[in-house]
């Protein structure tokens, strides 16, 4: 009897092993994540705080800065090039954030709310030493131009909010909440056990690729395009483009909003404008015009026709709305035509 059984687990278990085997096999196929620039040294970049990042300026030195912060953690910048289209006027100043994109990878003890903010306070000193600056941060990205504003409130003259899924814990905690309801059931499962066959088949160009390839090219597209996920608008799949996600940076920030370092939310008083795509109807208009109600001297605009990323899916109608923004409410540029 005890021999029976043996046998019948026996089977099992090399039905199984079968299986897993026929997975791989079946998942087999060329799945590629690029480099980044430790391992291109063709990619634009900058060394600071002992960190090599993917970066890249556009526009004349002498004019006001801009830092643009794209979201995540652990994204890129690439959707937000549309902002280059200000350099008639501004400095724009481009950077994937540590570990994130294209710059360099590192280990998770290198990655926390401090570096974060040292990493932003690096580039403003590096690019706008003296001159208070401009902050643009789309997503998560707008929450690390928050958590900056609370504690070097000084070294910003302005600030573009787009759509910030969470500015503190709690609403961290509601943001999670609903993206555990859309990323469950049998057909998420499938999904990520099929993703993670087919990351087993990435091949370089270094140790990060494999979980960077499952959760950039796979498991993210699933979440912005997931039918009942209103960061796209109802007519059209989630279209903004990406390089490369940095899994690490992405799961050691992750739902960071920067308030347990003790500083004051309302400690800037400078101009803010938040921005809402009025499709978003999870973390759009509604959440924004609660955030803007904490800024002293802050304003929202809903930007019709698109989605979560509102650089992509209306880029005259966003880069139009800043400009404006920008006009009235810092500084004069060096430029003065106003037509453009």
């Amino acid at each position: 009897m005890i021999i029976r059984i043996l046998i019948g687990f026996g089977i099992v278990a090399v039905a199984g092993l079968a299986g897993v085997i026929g997975l791989y096999v079946r998942a087999a196929g060329d799945y590629q994540v690029l480099p980044t620039v430790a391992d291109d040294p063709d990619l634009p970049r900058v060394e600071l705080n002992g960190h090599l990042f993917h970066a890249e300026t556009h526009g004349n030195p002498d004019h006001p800065t801009v830092i643009v912060l794209h979201g995540g953690p652990g994204g890129d910048y690439r959707s937000l090039l549309a902002l280059t289209d200000l350099a008639d006027r501004y400095h724009l100043v481009f950077y994937d954030q540590r570990g994130a994109g294209l710059s360099a990878r590192t280990t998770a003890d290198h990655l926390t709310p401090t570096t974060a903010l040292e990493d932003l306070d690096a580039f403003i000193g590096h690019d706008s030493p003296d001159t208070p600056v401009v902050l643009i941060g789309h997503s998560w990205g707008a929450t690390l131009a928050a958590g900056y504003l609370r504690h070097h409130p000084d070294r910003v003259a302005a600030a573009v909010l787009a759509e910030p899924g969470y500015l503190d814990d709690t609403e961290y905690e509601a943001w999670q909440e609903r993206y555990d309801e859309l990323m469950s059931g049998w057909a998420y499962t499938r999904l990520a056990i099929e993703a993670g066959f087919e990351a087993q088949h990435v091949d370089g160009p270094d140790d990060h690729a494999t979980a960077d390839y499952l959760v950039g090219q796979r498991i993210l597209p699933a979440f912005t395009n997931h039918p009942d996920n209103p960061y796209h608008c109802p007519d059209r799949a989630w279209g903004a483009p990406s390089w490369r996600w940095g899994k690490t940076a992405g799961d050691a920030l992750a739902g960071e909003t920067f308030t347990a370092q003790g500083a004051d939310t309302a400690a800037f008083d400078g101009p803010v404008l938040f921005l809402a795509g009025a499709c978003n109807t999870w973390i759009g208009p509604d959440l924004q015009a609660r955030h803007a109600d904490a800024y002293p001297n802050a304003e929202l605009a809903i930007i019709p026709d698109a989605g979560h990323d509102m650089f992509w899916d209306n880029r005259d109608r966003t880069l139009t709305t800043i400009r404006t923004f920008l006009r009235h409410a810092t500084f004069q540029p060096a430029t003065t035509d106003e037509s453009s």
